[in-house]
């Protein structure tokens, strides 16, 4: 599976409220779009401060509203 198609499955699991499976995918995924998921993922979790970690990895200014980032992700992404 391709990294793309790998973070859509991860957006995927995101917009249905299923973070855990999410950050099974991008847990391991260390490219800068991974990251910015991987941060969606904590933000999702409550997890603010690792959110923030992972947020900084990607480049990415943090945003806690996880519902604007996955729709930002997916059209960068395209």
């Amino acid at each position: 599976m391709s990294e793309r198609n790998a973070l859509k499955i991860a957006l995927d699991h995101l917009d249905n409220g299923d973070w855990d499976a999410a950050h099974k995918i991008v847990q391991s995924d260390e490219s800068a779009t991974g990251c910015w998921v991987h941060g969606i993922v904590h933000v999702m979790e409550g997890d603010l401060d690792n959110a923030r970690y992972w947020y900084g990895r990607a480049g990415q200014g943090f945003s806690a509203d996880a519902a604007k980032e996955i729709v930002a992700v997916r059209k960068a992404i395209l």
